[in-house]
C-alpha cells in the first residue's frame, strides 16, 4: 500500500498481517531530519509524561524499544495496534500524536510531528548540521546538460 501525505510518499507493506515500512520525521526542538544514516539521540514522549530515548533509530518507527505507530495507537484509545496506528496517522482525523525532541526534557506538546520530505536521508556532521545531497547535485547537474 503507498500512502500519499501532503506529497510525502511512505511505503508500507503488509504481510501475515504485520505493517512494515520506512518512517522518518523532523524533530520538533531542533527541526532535524531523524536519520538511519546519521543517527543522533532522539526521544519520544506520550500525554502522560513516558519517554523512551533512542540512539541508533533504524528508520522503521521505533524509538527506544517503543513503536510510534503503536504508541499513537494507545494514546488515542486503541490496543497499541500498529496498523490501527497507521491507519489513524493517515486518516485525516484529528489525533493525539507522540512527539520527537532531541533534549529529553521537553515535555509533551498537543503537537504532531512533520514528516521528513526526504525519508531521512540526510546526513549530518560533528556538529548537527546537515551536508548537503551529492545525488541531489548530480540531479541538477543532469539536469542542465539537457538544455
Amino acid at each position: 500500500m503507498v500512502v500519499p501525505n501532503n506529497c510525502i510518499t511512505f511505503i508500507v507493506l503488509k504481510k501475515n498481517n504485520t505493517t512494515m515500512g520506512q518512517f522518518s520525521w523532523i524533530t520538533q526542538d531542533t527541526k532535524r531530519s531523524i536519520s538511519s544514516i546519521t543517527p543522533f539521540q532522539v526521544t519520544m514522549t506520550d500525554h502522560k509524561g513516558n519517554k523512551w530515548t533512542e540512539n541508533d533509530y533504524e528508520g522503521y518507527g521505533e524509538f527506544g524499544g517503543k513503536d510510534f505507530f503503536s504508541l499513537l495507537s494507545e494514546m488515542n484509545g486503541g490496543n497499541g495496534d500498529r496498523n490501527h496506528g497507521i491507519d489513524l496517522r493517515f486518516s485525516g482525523q484529528p489525533y493525539l500524536s507522540p512527539n520527537l525532541n532531541e533534549d529529553p526534557t521537553i515535555e509533551w506538546k498537543n503537537e504532531v510531528p512533520d514528516d521528513c520530505e526526504r525519508q531521512g536521508w540526510g546526513e549530518y556532521d560533528e556538529d548537527g548540521d546537515e551536508l548537503p545531497d551529492e545525488d541531489e547535485d548530480e540531479w541538477e547537474d543532469d539536469e542542465e546538460d539537457e538544455d
